[in-house]
């Protein structure tokens, strides 16, 4: 028997600003039994805002940490499977959250690399026309914000296109304390997109929480952004692979 979802939430208004990543920056934190999944050669790295709603751990409610925002940065991947289709996700170099349990669950129970900051958010989008989106998170006083315009009608994703494979990675990947890899499964039906405009992320000068790398590829602005109306969604508990 499947054994049901470790967390249940919706996750909605998604931004994701995506940046072009040398492959030799993001090598050394491919998880074991994984490989870089690149998108028509060019390996993404994508920073995506969003807010976390209605959450349940194991179908319970915990007051006070049900709604929440949530920044994490993070690349794509891809595990071989002989004989089968390769499984795509992601793995993430950092997230954000408001709320030190929230972070102290998520490393727990996946060893994902979280931490803690103050955080906003102002979202303003209506499915037919659009709007705009703003995150800002601060971390031992650094300052970070990223934010963009989406105009018209949101819509599923085109079949083969970029917003496609930024949205529908559905497992993670987290390298664990002893080198192995733990797998998990997220399921969510496909989101509508709009192509984000105006997109910008703004980071305190000389900021270490990505690393010294990862920042300067940071710095340079987003070569594609997209906004997602997001959905409900299961993430289920991890196992090992070999």
């Amino acid at each position: 028997m499947t054994a049901g979802p470790f967390l249940t939430a919706r996750w909605e208004d998604l931004l994701l600003l995506n940046f072009d990543c040398p492959p030799e920056s993001l090598r050394p934190l491919v998880p074991a039994g994984t490989e870089l999944d690149p998108w028509r050669g060019r390996h993404v790295l994508s920073l995506v805002g969003f807010r976390f709603l209605g959450t349940r751990i194991r179908g319970v409610a915990v007051p006070g940490h049900r709604d929440f925002t949530e920044v994490n940065l993070r690349f794509y991947v891809r595990r071989p499977r002989p004989g089968g289709e390769p499984r795509r996700g992601v793995v993430f170099v950092r997230e954000v959250v408001p709320r030190r349990a929230i972070a102290w669950t998520a490393r727990l129970a996946y060893n994902e690399p979280y931490v803690t900051a103050s955080m906003s958010h102002d979202v303003r989008l209506d499915p037919d026309t659009g709007g705009v989106v703003r995150y800002g998170w601060s971390v031992d006083g650094e300052t970070h914000a990223m934010e963009a315009r989406a105009a018209g009608a949101a819509a599923p994703p085109a079949a083969g296109s970029e917003a496609e494979f930024i949205t529908e990675h559905y497992w993670g990947y987290s390298r664990q304390r002893d080198g192995s890899t733990l797998e998990y499964r997220v399921t969510h039906p496909t989101w509508k997109v709009w192509p984000g405009l105006e997109a910008a992320y703004h980071a305190a000068p000389g900021s270490g929480l990505y690393g010294r790398e990862l920042a300067e590829v940071l710095s340079k602005p987003p070569l594609s952004c997209h906004v997602a109306e997001g959905s409900e969604v299961e993430v289920y508990p991890g196992g090992a692979i070999g």
